[in-house]
């Protein structure tokens, strides 16, 4: 086996030798220097921090690609600087065969094998084509370069280069375990037929949340411009945004003909806006203009511009609509829910992801606040499926989330009819670090310390009164809480297989 092995090597070795020599004859030209100065940028992975600050610079999928570049890199860079280069020494070629024009200026003592620079480039170009493909059709290009002139500056054997280049490939495809790539737009949902068409909004009343999103930015007159003839208010402060619509629609009847209510701003404005719709059986308009947008992404509208599309031409599909009853010591209460509801300390990473996904990208960010998270929390015991738990946290989600065992991205339905449930068991022997291992080893949804279950209803009964939250919002302590599907509402998103809607790409989310 070793000869078989030995002979393999040789001729690799003797491969290497002729690309080289071939390299070494091509003539002096004034693209040497370019090379050498392109290879010398790309030293510590410095061009490849500079172009994920330029892509950074733009939210949406560039923003992504960078972020998972960068993570690329860094893995990538370390397995092969630290790990593979002690482990495989191997002699770099002689300097000497190379004109003097093309030699690098600091010639590498490392172990040439494999190359850092070309797993690098591989890493970042395979990490933004994943997350924004047509970005990738710019830095796929600059890659193979400087991973080419690792040979054409005679610092590297093209085996290096080449063997460099998949670990980096290698490195970046297998973010996706730890940080799933969405491959769609939209979860799936079913379309309905009947929906109203409402020509320049003629029917909608809407309700502007002015001070959510961007800080400064007041949606009203832009949703006032595309949808002339809806009707349009702002949210007051202090006052519930639900009460205000329904007193509202109090105030048009018999004067005007309400088909279908809506509202601009975060998930806290459209969950309002929902438990109108539901209550009401009308359709639902979503205007994406807060910081994050959960309920909308899932949805597929990103743009006021899509909200036009789809009402005019009476687009839409059917989506869940999730109830959290609330038993306190003073009475129930009802809340619906559009995205996610919690118990335990789930609340406090919510918060800590939020706080940091704008730097960091979502899935780092919950990574970081998971860990942070378990540091500081203290278990609950709660009691479901018949039985008493110690958990850190119970999630729960409206519809499937994807992926399954694993970190809740994103949701894959938005009419299941069905609630995503997962825990973080606090009663095994070190389920925090067991945790914290399992999530660094993309293996959470094998750990022991993990559970989860998908059921059309589930009743949590609580030892002592315990916060719940709701689409990141705090609603009280509970010591019984039941969450069920309550309905479905006909929200509107645009028919992406129309073909009048071809000339018109989706803002930002993909590449």
């Amino acid at each position: 086996m070793s000869a078989w092995f030995g002979r393999k090597f040789q001729r690799v070795g003797n491969l290497d030798k002729r690309v080289n020599g071939a390299v070494a004859r091509i003539p002096v030209t004034a693209v040497d220097r370019g090379m050498l100065r392109l290879t010398h940028t790309a030293d510590r992975g410095v061009l490849w921090a500079g172009i994920a600050l330029l892509l950074a610079a733009r939210q949406g999928s560039t923003r992504r690609a960078a972020l998972r570049g960068v993570i690329s890199v860094g893995g990538a860079s370390l397995t092969v600087n630290v790990l593979l280069k002690s482990m495989f020494a191997r002699r770099r070629p002689a300097a000497e065969a190379l004109p003097s024009q093309r030699r690098a200026v600091r010639f590498p003592t490392s172990s040439s094998f494999p190359s850092g620079h070309s797993a690098s480039a591989a890493a970042f170009a395979t990490a933004v084509a994943l997350e924004s493909p047509r970005t990738a059709l710019v830095v796929a290009p600059l890659a193979a370069t400087v991973a080419y002139s690792r040979v054409h500056t005679g610092v590297h054997w093209p085996s290096d280069v080449f063997v460099g280049a998949a670990v980096g490939s290698g490195i970046a495809l297998a973010t996706q375990r730890w940080w799933p790539v969405r491959v769609s737009d939209e979860a799936a949902a079913h379309p309905v037929r009947e929906a109203p068409t409402m020509v320049d909004g003629k029917g909608l009343v809407v309700l502007v949340n002015p001070v959510s999103g961007a800080a400064g930015y007041d949606p009203y007159d832009d949703v006032v411009a595309a949808l002339p003839a809806a009707i349009v208010h702002r949210t007051e402060p202090g006052r519930d945004c639900a009460e205000h619509l329904e007193t509202l629609l109090r105030e048009l009847t018999g004067s005007t003909e309400v088909l279908a209510v809506g509202a601009a701003g975060g998930d806290g404005t459209i969950a309002a806006a929902a438990t109108v719709a539901l209550t009401n059986g009308l359709p639902l308009v979503v205007i994406p203009t807060g910081t994050l947008n959960h309920f909308a992404r899932d949805l597929g509208v990103y743009d006021l511009q899509e909200v036009v599309d789809s009402t005019g031409a009476g687009e839409a599909v059917a989506v869940d609509i999730a109830s959290v009853e609330l038993e306190t010591a003073t009475g129930s209460r009802t809340h619906h829910l559009i995205n996610t509801a919690s118990l335990g300390a789930y609340p406090e990473l919510v918060r800590l992801r939020e706080k940091w996904q704008g730097r960091w990208g979502k899935w780092p960010a919950f990574a970081v606040a998971l860990i942070t998270m378990l540091r500081r929390a203290e278990p609950i015991r709660i009691r479901f499926e018949g039985r008493w738990h110690d958990v850190w946290f119970v999630f729960v989600g409206n519809g499937p989330y994807h992926p399954h065992g694993a970190v809740p991205a994103f949701r894959s339905r938005l009419d299941a009819g069905l609630l995503d449930v997962r825990w973080l068991r606090a009663d095994i022997r070190f389920s925090r670090s067991r945790a914290v291992l399992a999530l660094l080893l993309a293996a959470i949804g094998r750990s022991k310390v993990y559970g989860e279950i998908q059921v059309p209803e589930l009743t949590v009964h609580l030892n002592e009164p315990e916060a719940v939250a709701a689409d990141g919002e705090v609603l009280s302590e509970a010591i019984r809480v039941h969450f069920s599907i309550a309905g479905q509402v006909t929200a509107y998103r645009r028919d992406e297989s129309n073909p009048r809607w071809v000339n018109r790409p989706r803002p930002h989310h993909r590449g």
